[in-house]
């Protein structure tokens, strides 16, 4: 038997902390049954297209809770384009980004520079830059012709934090980011509809907490150690992710590992034209524990510049929730009590 050590991570539920013991060995590569690639052509089709597709997603969603989604419906230019900003944004001055820095008393939304965060108690800082924005009605198509009528409960929920598009002298940063939140967006939505009809529930079962979701675009840069191998990692750190789902891209080069039995740790390199795919605590909460948040991280080794965006999805943060209805059963009650995916993902849960 390998040797083992612990990893501890946080949780929402009391005591706020958990561990698992993983084993030591190195990482390797995922098999296809682990992280499998799921074309998602049949969203776009009849039910029955949908239905086929929906039984595939939730058989991965069940078993490592990663997958790839291929011929998902957002252009590749659309990709690019966002990803070639988000490299000219990390390789301005300094003074230019701190111009669209985090502030720690209103939000962790704009700039973070390297070791101002840490999602695993138990290491040292991440050290990786990141640009974060949120979810906006007035840049969602189903508001932006309705901004007055939304509800103040929703309002209460959306921070209110335009700092972050203070002008950093790149004129295509903020509509070439925008254009991609919109797409993942759009993508999100059609994927909880597929979900839904995998839990042999209505496709518009979750529509109604869909309509002002949480919907973070995080951009990452880990830079490489070039010509200096003694700089040592760059990464971040073991977590799971809070909501429902992330949509990830990255860029060439392996980093992400994820892990797999809970116990090994594998790679999931990028593939092109996907996006990788995995399920959030909300969600593994609302189907009682039957679809999996696995527990991944990122750790840069190469010489070359790593960068990902990585978009979380969850549903209305005002909106309580309970395990859906087609998880529980006499032999199987629910195991959590209705919440808020506000109060699961809040900073300091």
């Amino acid at each position: 038997q390998s040797a083992t050590e612990k990893l501890w991570l946080r949780t929402y539920d009391d005591p706020g902390f958990y561990y698992r013991d993983v084993s030591t060995k190195p990482p390797r590569d995922c098999t296809p049954e682990e992280i499998p690639v799921i074309d998602l052509t049949g969203m776009f089709g009849n039910l029955e297209d949908r239905q086929e597709l929906a039984s595939k997603i939730l058989h991965a969603a069940e078993n490592s809770g990663f997958f790839y989604i291929k011929n998902h419906g957002v252009p590749q230019s659309t990709t690019l384009d966002a990803r070639e900003e988000v490299k000219k944004f990390f390789h301005l001055p300094d003074e230019r980004k701190l111009a669209v820095k985090a502030d720690p008393d209103v939000s962790f939304y704009g700039y973070q520079g390297p070791g101002t965060r840490r999602v695993d108690l138990a290491v040292s800082l991440d050290r990786r830059e990141s640009f974060n924005l949120h979810y906006e009605p007035r840049f969602d198509p189903l508001h932006q012709e309705h901004l007055d009528d939304i509800p103040q409960a929703v309002g209460d929920h959306i921070p209110k934090d335009d700092y972050i598009w203070n002008d950093v002298g790149l004129p295509n940063f903020r509509p070439q980011l925008i254009t991609y939140w919109q797409c993942c967006l759009s993508l999100a939505r059609r994927l909880v509809r597929i979900l839904a009809l995998g839990l042999d529930l209505p496709e518009d079962h979750f529509d109604k907490v869909t309509s002002y979701p949480g919907g973070d675009l995080t951009c990452n840069f880990y830079p490489g150690y070039g010509d200096d191998p003694l700089q040592g990692e760059v990464e971040l750190n073991a977590h799971t992710d809070l909501q429902i789902l992330t949509l990830l891209w990255q860029s060439e080069g392996r980093g992400l590992q994820i892990l797999a039995n809970e116990i090994e740790w594998v790679f999931a390199p990028p593939i092109p034209g996907t996006f990788v795919v995995n399920i959030g605590d909300f969600l593994m909460r609302l189907t009682n524990d039957r679809l999996k948040s696995t527990v991944h991280r990122v750790k840069q080794r190469g010489k070359e510049d790593r960068y990902s965006m990585a978009f979380f999805f969850g549903f209305n943060f005002n909106e309580k929730c309970g395990v859906v209805p087609t998880c529980v059963s006499e032999a199987n009650p629910a195991k959590y009590e209705p919440v808020t995916c506000g109060e699961v993902s809040r900073p300091d849960a």
